[in-house]
């Protein structure tokens, strides 16, 4: 009796292991399903980034789409879409004219397509709408609102339309992307930052003067902060937000100084701030304050060569348009790896503005004269 009760449970023992083993087998099937997903992943081995950019370096996870699932198969001419925040910025037109001309020698259709205004977000996001209707093969975007934005990149990415952020160096825009292009914004400032520390010699009252709420004023913003902190000397009494212009950039600046007249400093989130902050300083007969700006727009290079103002991170946005073009067309021929593409960026004060100006091929629009270059 006892050896047939215990061949009853070797028996059940058996059934039972036999019943646990078959799970983990019925369950590892869907990570044979995501082998070939790894397999179209693009290498970037050998990849070099157009000049005059650095060779990208990878997103945050999780914020890469692949180029391999790109729809484009080059039985056609790609049809690609500029889309920055706002056509009333002269450097978004810069990039746009880097963008056409290159587009004109490649045999590409481009086309641009913007608000007015830089704060008319619910505009663009409208203008994105209809350009998903509209059987384009990459979108190149600028945004003043990634998080309005990335439900309209996802229906894009979904769809197959290559997708380049420009003007950025963004890590983990809130859905993937195919690529970004720009210059880093925060290190930009940041040597711009160094640079004031050490015209003060480590001492002066700062006012600040942001963009639009979002991350480009932060990064940007942000730069010249990290570089102050190390100098106790450097302080900042204000700091007032405008909407990327000159026309707010002139009305925060009048209330800046008003408020706070021992300010020295003014450093500012791009260079239309700073034309409209240099006007109200003038007006005020505070030419004694010097302003800090970024970008590299023709305006601000002409003032600065006119003594109106300081200096500006100068991040050539003409080229920046053709190195976008040049990894949007990367991307849709399915070679390019994905990830951050730097453009190059340098300080440009009264010292060296006029090797800048002196090559209006590479500005837009084109200085109001001409300069000459140095030795010349």
């Amino acid at each position: 009796m006892k050896q047939k009760l215990l061949a009853i449970l070797l028996l059940l023992v058996i059934l039972v292991v036999g019943c646990t083993t078959a799970t983990p087998t019925e369950e590892a099937a869907p990570v044979e399903e995501a082998a070939p997903e790894e397999e179209m992943e693009i290498s970037g081995e050998g990849y070099t980034a157009p000049a005059p950019a650095f060779n990208p370096v990878p997103l945050d996870a999780g914020a890469q789409a692949s180029c391999s699932t790109v729809a484009f198969d080059g039985s056609k001419s790609a049809k690609i879409a500029y889309m920055p925040p706002a056509t009333e910025f002269n450097y978004y037109q810069a990039i746009g004219a880097g963008i056409a001309d290159l587009a004109g020698e490649l045999g590409v259709e481009t086309f641009m397509l913007a608000p007015q205004s830089g704060s008319d977000i619910e505009g663009q996001m409208g203008m994105i709408q209809d350009v998903l209707t509209q059987e384009v093969d990459a979108i190149i975007l600028s945004t003043h609102d990634e998080f309005a934005a990335a439900p309209l990149v996802q229906q894009a990415v979904d769809a197959g339309i290559a997708v380049i952020i420009v003007n950025s160096d963004i890590p983990n825009f809130p859905t993937p992307v195919h690529g970004v292009v720009g210059y880093s914004q925060r290190r930009g400032t940041y040597k711009e930052g160094m640079y004031v520390i050490g015209m003060f010699g480590g001492s002066a009252k700062v006012g600040v003067l942001e963009g639009l709420p979002g991350y480009h004023s932060t990064e940007r913003i942000g730069g010249y902060l990290d570089a102050f902190v190390d100098f106790p000397g450097m302080e900042v009494v204000a700091s007032l937000p405008t909407e990327w212009n000159v026309e707010t950039g002139n009305t925060a600046m009048m209330d800046l100084l008003q408020a706070n007249p021992d300010i020295e400093v003014v450093v500012t989130a791009n260079d239309y701030i700073s034309i409209g902050a240099a006007r109200a300083a003038e007006a005020l007969g505070r030419e004694d304050v010097a302003i800090f700006g970024n970008d590299g727009d023709t305006t601000g290079l002409e003032d600065i060569a006119a003594g109106r103002w300081d200096a500006t991170v100068n991040t050539t946005p003409y080229l920046m348009g053709q190195v976008a073009l040049n990894v949007a067309m990367d991307c849709l021929n399915k070679v390019y790896p994905g990830g951050w593409t730097e453009t190059p960026t340098v300080i440009v004060d009264q010292t060296n503005v006029n090797d800048y100006l002196c090559k209006p091929e590479n500005l837009y629009p084109e200085p109001s004269q001409t300069y000459p270059c140095v030795g010349e």
